[in-house]
């Protein structure tokens, strides 16, 4: 039996910075929707979390903490805020954006996950809601513009690798 702690970090005094910039990791947890394992046939799908502070819809992200890497982060943000579990891949990049509550920067970290699982219970379960849908859908409900462009290159890198599978078949 898999144990999975059901409390969320909070606070800020573990916080990690970077020249007065308050250092964020996100998370674009993905599969396929037929989950056969097939990427070359099976559709793509992200899953996006609605936002705690209204009504909009993003990947999970949050602080990344002095105690854990860049990508325990990523993976931790994605058990608290979406309840899922997977394998962390190569980074997508880091972007500059300006806090919308705040008015101050941050630099974001953007990872892929792929999931490996879904978890019924998880630490904001009742804070946030959960959806899976289509890339093209996700680009138009997600309410921060670096977190696009992330989206963007995930699915560049999926099409190129998709093609390479296609270029070593027999």
């Amino acid at each position: 039996m898999k144990m999975v702690c059901l409390i969320s970090r909070s606070g800020r005094h573990l916080q990690r910075y970077n020249k007065g910039r308050r250092l964020v990791v996100g998370c674009i947890p993905y599969r396929y929707k037929n989950g056969n394992g097939d990427a070359i046939k099976d559709e793509l799908e992200v899953l996006v979390i609605s936002s705690q502070k209204g009504q909009g819809m993003m990947f999970p992200k949050g602080g990344w903490e002095l105690d854990e890497s860049v990508e325990e982060a990523a993976s931790r943000e994605s058990l608290e805020e979406a309840g899922v579990l997977g394998n962390v891949e190569c980074q997508l990049g880091i972007w500059s954006f300006k806090s919308k509550s705040l008015g101050i920067y941050h630099e974001g970290y953007m990872f892929p996950m792929l999931v490996t699982e879904q978890l019924d219970l998880w630490p904001e379960k009742n804070a946030r809601k959960r959806l899976w849908m289509t890339v093209a859908e996700a680009g138009e409900v997600c309410q921060h513009w670096w977190m696009k462009e992330a989206l963007d290159i995930l699915v560049d890198r999926i099409k190129s690798s998709r093609h390479e599978e296609e270029d070593v078949s027999p």
